[in-house]
């Protein structure tokens, strides 16, 4: 790491340190969120990422670290061998143990074959455990406090956010220092070629489970900070969705860079913090927003962005090219945006029940009423999608011809 990162780094952390006395305690708490994300789509990424292993069943050790660090919490009272600070690590040891069992397995087989096997594992795991109840807690999950220790009660969101600050920032850094080591150099070789790595004598089996340990390891312990962060712990975290979540947030930030996923992860949880609140649509827009990204931005956000600072030249897009694409994508954008608010809103059961009675009133969107068969509701959105896209095209085209003349 240069001078110049290290500054940077430090400028961040500075910031993270500083940000409860900035914002509000919600905002807090969405703060925690996003770090727990981020510490998750990191650990995720040294498996994908690093590894080049894309595993569909991530949450399923996440969910472990989590019910980990609840029975923890029960059995320990936040004293003793693991006090509060220290219960993070019954979700990393879970989850390492976990991992090897798992990994063991999973890694039989590569591509296709290894993503559907952490599938099928997370997916027998999610099947399982409403019926484990000692250990799950059933449809009501398992329960429990933070208790004082250290001097700290951890009972307000500030003390929280700084206990998960901690973990996360410590463990990122182990990870990034992990990719330094000859370790962490070589499992850039099950990425790229797992025959060499035999040629030179490495057991790519062996090797590709300790892999999968240690980021199985590191997602047990974002799942013991959720644990810790709203004290309990239910079987709806070992759901698809929260696998499906990290890879996307992962590939949005960009998996070919350590620190992408982890900005990609904090980006997309504040996505979905500020808009859950104002539309019902918000899942639909994380879709579009992967969508758009894997379209225009294959190396995804942090990708793109380290790419066009290292060589501004070899993008081979201007800045006038660039804006006119931004334009476009925003244009774009609000067509689509007003077409689901819209068809959201007439096709809402309370709409429905309106409309059975004969009555079609209105609904407002941006500060104006929208009524169901009036010719600008549809038109004002589809001219501007079209518009868009139109303007898209054309910016493209005006770019391949300035590369033909080049």
């Amino acid at each position: 790491m240069t001078i110049k990162q290290s500054v940077v780094a430090l400028l961040v952390v500075a910031l993270l340190v500083a940000l409860p006395y900035l914002v509000s305690e919600s905002m807090t708490n969405a703060a925690i969120q996003m770090l727990i994300a981020a510490l998750f789509a990191t650990a995720f990424s040294l498996l994908c990422g690093q590894a080049g292993m894309l595993s569909f069943g991530h949450a399923a050790y996440f969910g472990l670290g989590s019910f980990a660090a609840v029975h923890a919490m029960n059995a320990f009272g936040g004293e003793g061998l693991l006090p509060t600070p220290l219960l993070p690590l019954a979700g990393a040891g879970v989850g390492l143990l976990s991992g090897l069992v798992a990994g063991w397995f999973s890694t039989k087989r590569t591509g296709v074959y290894f993503a559907m096997i952490t599938l099928a594992l997370a997916e027998l795991l999610h099947a399982l455990a409403p019926h484990l109840k000692g250990t799950f807690g059933g449809e009501a999950g398992v329960s429990s406090f933070r208790m004082p220790a250290w001097g700290f009660d951890f009972g307000s969101t500030t003390e929280v956010y700084y206990l998960a600050l901690a973990w996360v920032v410590g463990s990122i850094l182990l990870l990034f220092l992990l990719t330094l080591t000859p370790f962490g150099r070589v499992t850039v070789g099950l990425r790229e070629n797992t025959h060499r790595l035999r040629f030179l004598g490495y057991n790519v089996h062996v090797l590709g489970t300790l892999v999968f340990a240690i980021s199985a390891m590191f997602a047990g312990i974002a799942g013991a900070l959720q644990a810790i962060n709203i004290e309990a712990a239910n079987y709806v975290v070992f759901e698809a969705g929260i696998s499906t979540a990290v890879v996307l947030n992962s590939f949005i930030g960009g998996v070919g860079t350590f620190f992408g996923p982890a900005i990609g992860a904090a980006a997309m949880t504040f996505f979905g913090h500020v808009t859950s609140d104002v539309t019902r649509s918000w899942l639909l827009y994380q879709g579009l927003i992967f969508v758009l990204v894997m379209m225009f931005l294959p190396r995804g956000l942090v990708g793109e962005a380290v790419e066009r600072f290292r060589n501004p030249k070899g993008t081979g897009i201007s800045l006038g090219h660039a804006l006119g694409r931004l334009v476009a994508l925003l244009v774009t954008a609000a067509g689509t945006i007003m077409i689901v608010e819209l068809v959201q809103r007439f096709f809402s059961s309370d709409y429905k029940a309106l409309a059975s009675a004969g009555n079609w009133p209105p609904v407002t969107f941006l500060g104006r009423e929208w009524l169901p068969f009036a010719v600008s509701t549809w038109l004002i959105p589809l001219a501007l999608f079209a518009a868009g896209i139109a303007l898209l095209t054309i910016v493209n085209r005006h770019r391949a011809k300035a590369k033909g003349e080049a």
